[in-house]
């Protein structure tokens, strides 16, 4: 396990520390066709109420996003992405809320008017291919980011964890080339993106052979279904799921948890991280 009682998370100004405290990054979906939540935090009062609780459970980030991911969505422009969360960016400005906020988006035009607006982390899904203009708005920000690992194709004959460090390192080379320092940078493996069910289940087996690129990690499982293919579930249904798959994301030193369930993540994050650091 690579030690991170020493690092720092550095996103516009924020310093967030990275240490033996497993950081909990609440889902806020601002979409009519999320999987997990169809849509009920689509209205910003709904979606600002729905942060108010994220917050009062615990979250260390909130993770803001405007359009859908999930399997068989209708990809939408920046225009209509930056119109749903606009105004849940301007409303959590507004409560001066005490901890950063993320974009999920890989649009750069989006990501810009996002940082400009108050956010200070930018979680790009597609770790800076889709929209190569987006790691500029990172430097220009002095921003965080969320570089996860995707493919456009699944190759089911891969090794899973040598296409992810030479993606991540192509990563990581794009942004020294623009400004980003190290320092500024998160991995997340990306389960549920580019991948066979087989090579999901790898990819959080082996989390600790991404240690070799010196860098923090992200391990997104909730509700996903990669669970539902484990056990027959809804996403509403996958709660113990996503608590055992984090638990052992938690085991490994992964630095943050990215989830909609945030309470419950807190609670087993904080046993996890007992039993991992028990002398």
């Amino acid at each position: 396990m690579l030690s991170s009682s020493l690092r720092t998370l550095h996103a516009c100004g924020r310093a967030l520390p990275l240490g033996p405290r497993t950081l909990i990054m609440g889902i806020l979906n601002v979409t009519p066709d999320s999987f997990s939540d169809g849509g009920r935090h689509a209205a910003p009062d709904a979606a600002l109420a729905h942060a108010r609780t994220l917050l009062a459970e615990g979250a260390d980030i909130l993770d803001v996003g405007g359009e859908s991911t999930r399997p068989g969505h209708v990809a939408v422009d920046a225009e209509e992405e930056w119109g749903r969360i606009a105004p849940v960016l301007k409303g959590l400005a507004q409560e001066a809320i005490a901890v950063p906020v993320s974009v999920d988006t890989y649009k750069a035009a989006v990501a810009r008017r996002a940082l400009e607006a108050g956010a200070a982390i930018v979680n790009d899904i597609w770790g800076f291919t889709r929209d190569p203009e987006i790691v500029h708005v990172v430097a220009d920000f002095d921003a965080a980011a969320v570089v996860m690992h995707n493919r456009a194709e699944i190759d089911p004959h891969m090794d899973v964890m040598d296409d992810m460090i030479t993606f991540f390192e192509r990563a990581i080379d794009r942004a020294a080339k623009a400004g980003v320092r190290p320092e500024r940078l998160v991995l997340d493996p990306g389960i549920g993106f580019g991948k066979t069910f087989p090579q999901n289940l790898t990819a959080i087996r082996r989390l600790d052979e991404l240690r070799v690129l010196g860098l923090p990690l992200l391990l997104g499982t909730s509700r996903k279904s990669m669970i539902g293919k484990i056990i027959e579930t809804t996403p509403e249904e996958r709660l113990p799921g996503t608590i055992a798959s984090n638990v052992i994301g938690v085991m490994t030193g992964v630095e943050i948890i990215r989830v909609h369930d945030v309470a419950a993540h807190v609670q087993a994050a904080r046993v996890a991280e007992a039993i991992r650091d028990a002398s």
